[in-house]
């Protein structure tokens, strides 16, 4: 099943990405931080990436995206969200599948 994927040129209805990763990192969620305990990240994207292992922020400024930072690896991350008070939710993949809580020390 499934054709090839046509190549888009900016301006025929397609947009190219801000951002990318080769190989492939496998995005498995994104969320975008509108939180208070983090005021530096906010409005940064947060992906949780399955075989890349790992949690990855990248710097958004409007619609650029900067430089990305690995913040938690090893494991694949299957989801990434914001939790009511500002810290950041991960959730593992592997083993016990854990719940991890993102927060300031």
């Amino acid at each position: 099943g499934g054709g090839e994927i046509p190549d888009h040129a900016d301006g025929d209805g397609f947009e190219a990405p801000k951002t990318g990763w080769t190989p492939s990192i496998s995005p498995g969620s994104l969320m975008i931080y509108t939180g208070d305990l983090f005021p530096e990240w906010t409005g940064d994207a947060f992906l949780g990436a399955l075989s890349g292992e790992a949690l990855v922020r990248v710097d958004v400024d409007g619609t650029t995206a900067g430089d990305d930072e690995t913040l938690w690896d090893g494991e694949r991350v299957r989801a990434v969200e914001q939790a009511p008070d500002g810290s950041i939710w991960i959730l593992e993949d592997e083993g016990s599948g854990r719940l991890l809580r993102l927060a300031p020390a």
